[in-house]
């Protein structure tokens, strides 16, 4: 597609941008041209080996085991032991790498005697077993940082040192023998839930959005935004969050998304009249939509599939309401901005009007429409994936510039592989975790911790809940917290009567809100390295753009009635219709004051009756509706008395 805008972002920012990124995600390198084939080439046979798997039938540990020895040593190649190794790859790269593949090749190597003998696994065994977890913690430490792998660490050693833990900590206690056969020789850990998820759906989404990129469908997504919404004063906000919305198809990461759209709508926020720390609080909280926005969800929403067993298309639905309810609080939030700041009409360089950039290129949905069409036909998100990568590669053709050449192909295969190097590799380090816990039994411990903190109480256990899940977003990435979470925290939701749908998805939620939570904010710190604000500052006002989804699990966690959020739940059509409304009606409340905003700016008691009527409306009872739209009747009261005296001062002063 044809780029006619000025480069609005400057190579400074966009450098600080990677900067961030890599401090959260790893250092990448800059190969040589013998290299760079290398890596291409094994990026390439990855990715159609992940096709291949989506449409054939693969043996369930031959497709996890191969998936695993290709990450490895991608990420071995791809990303460097320290930044000094940057422009070259060495023996600490190689070395590595081999061990990686030889450790799989092992596994495979009289492989069924291998899966019999896990409970009793020989010296050769234990050996290859222990090379793998150290090659995983030296990857996921070289992708994402030291905490992941140390806490990974913890729990091994929790694992060994068992009988040696007071109460009510303690257990049996393992050894290195039994402890590596169940690591490395079954499918409850390394092998696990986590790389299962990894190896069929992540990677083929990844791949669906790099085929989306490539294709050009990503720049269209944005110019369909700037277009559609770029000629009111509100209309730089509201750019932002269609943008991120139709983005959130083609990269599932917050992100990604953020500095996508960041870097072309920045300097139409700031001409709006947006200042640095609201503009990069506002481009993370569009982001972070893209983890939340169905169809294409960020990666923990594939884990949730698969430990409740059940299909993709359930978590869309569940996933649909709440979406609503997160955009439509950012479109209130974007109105009541624009009338506190007085926001004034950007008018912008525009390609094409809506309906001729519509003609030429709105082929761009047709992949988007092909994944909802064929998950509710009833195919594997695998398959409803395939199918819209085939869609986009051919609708690519409609238009000269976006059809797919040799090149254009084998870059879009290559960087559907690189893209998932970071997930894949948490969820092996994540998949450790999950099978120190089923092993020791610390799940139910710590959900029984939880509650007896509580006292039983589910609003207080749902809290703690939220607490724990925001200190390990502090440590670990988003896909790593929902894991650990999802056993250890989820079932003490359950113990209270908590649906597991629900508890999974109150989870879902804290644990990617958790990438908008300081001091590790990856979304509001890229954003504030396009904007050049305060990142602190930038992370604050990415909370107030983002409150309604810290509200919103509580919804459907802490009442029944609350479940129709997640179009769940036994009440009358009726009962469910009035939820939805009320939770509307609340966002709201709480999006006004939030915004300091109603008729007009509002005051302190005005914004503290908002925040409590809309909490009141929120939460599903008579009683709380009740007093909720009696809260807000008198905020509006006041509101209305203040804007009439606005009114008046004027012909006062005129008489």
């Amino acid at each position: 597609m044809e780029d006619k805008r000025s480069n609005w972002v400057t190579d400074e920012q966009l450098k600080k941008v990677e900067e961030v990124i890599e401090k959260e995600e790893g250092v990448t390198r800059k190969p040589s041209q013998f290299w760079s084939i290398v890596i291409t080439v094994l990026a390439v046979a990855t990715s159609l080996f992940a096709i291949y798997c989506a449409v054939g039938t693969v043996t369930t540990q031959i497709l996890r085991g191969v998936h695993v020895a290709l990450i490895l040593t991608l990420i071995f190649l791809y990303y460097p032991a320290t930044k000094a190794f940057r422009s070259k790859i060495t023996l600490l790269d190689l070395v590595p790498a081999f061990l990686a593949l030889t450790s799989i090749a092992y596994m495979f190597f009289d492989f069924e005697e291998f899966i019999y003998r896990s409970v009793t696994p020989e010296l050769w065994d234990e050996v290859f077993g222990i090379i793998l977890i150290v090659v995983i913690l030296e990857a996921t430490r070289r992708t994402s940082g030291w905490i992941m792998p140390i806490t990974v660490i913890l729990f091994l050693v929790y694992a060994y040192v068992g009988p040696s833990l007071p109460a009510p900590w303690t257990h049996r206690g393992y050894d290195i023998s039994r402890i590596v056969g169940h690591m490395y020789m079954t499918l409850e850990g390394i092998f696990g839930v986590p790389i299962d998820v990894s190896s069929t759906f992540i990677i083929m989404f990844t791949i669906f959005g790099a085929f989306l990129q490539t294709s050009g469908a990503g720049r269209f997504y944005v110019d369909f935004a700037f277009t559609a919404m770029g000629r009111k004063p509100t209309g730089a906000g509201r750019t932002v969050v269609l943008a991120s919305f139709f983005l959130a198809g083609a990269s599932g990461s917050g992100v990604a998304n953020t500095v996508t759209v960041g870097s072309v709508a920045y300097p139409m926020l700031q001409k709006a009249g947006y200042d640095r720390e609201n503009a990069g609080g506002f481009l993370a909280a569009g982001g972070i939509g893209a983890v939340l926005t169905p169809p294409v969800m960020g990666a923990a929403a594939f884990l949730i599939a698969e430990f409740l067993k059940i299909s993709y298309l359930d978590v869309i639905k569940m996933a649909f309401i709440p979406a609503c309810l997160y955009y439509f609080g950012l479109l209130l939030m974007i109105e009541f901005d624009a009338r506190k700041f007085g926001m004034k009409l950007v008018e912008t360089d525009e390609v094409y009007d809506l309906k001729t950039l519509t003609w030429k290129y709105g082929f761009h949905f047709l992949p988007l429409v092909t994944i909802i069409a064929f998950l509710v036909a009833g195919y594997t998100p695998s398959m409803a994936v395939f199918f819209a990568i085939l869609t986009c590669f051919f609708a690519s053709f409609c238009r000269k510039e976006t059809r797919f050449t040799p090149a254009k192909l084998v870059q879009a295969l290559k960087f559907g592989s690189i893209g998932v190097l970071n997930v894949a590799v948490v969820c092996a380090c994540a998949g450790i975790i999950v099978g120190v816990v089923s092993l020791t039994g610390l799940g139910l411990k710590l959900s029984t911790i939880i509650i007896t903190y509580a006292g039983g109480n589910l609003i207080l256990t749902a809290i703690f809940t939220g607490i724990l899940l925001w200190i390990l977003g502090l440590a670990v990435p988003i896909t790593a917290t929902y894991i650990i979470a999802a056993v250890i925290a989820a079932p003490a939701l359950t113990k209270l009567g908590v649906p597991d749908y629900a508890a999974h998805m109150f989870i879902f939620y804290y644990a990617v809100l958790s990438e908008v939570s300081p001091p590790t904010a990856l979304s509001p710190f890229a954003a504030a390295a396009l904007t050049g604000g305060d990142p602190f500052k930038t992370t604050m006002m990415a909370w107030k753009y983002t409150i309604v989804a810290f509200i919103i699990p509580f919804i459907f966690t802490v009442h029944p009635s609350g479940l129709a959020l997640l179009l769940k739940g036994t009440g009358s059509v009726f009962d469910m219709l009035w939820t939805l409304v009320t939770s509307f009606m609340g966002v709201f409340a709480i999006a006004s004051a939030a915004s300091g905003w109603l008729l007009t700016r509002t005051r302190l008691m005005e914004r503290v009756l908002l925040v409590a009527g809309g909490l009141s409306l929120i939460y599903p009872s008579a009683w709380g509706d009740v007093a909720g739209l009696a809260l807000m009747g008198l905020a509006l009261i006041s509101q209305f008395m203040a804007r009439r005296s606005h009114v008046l001062e004027p012909d006062l002063e005129k008489a």
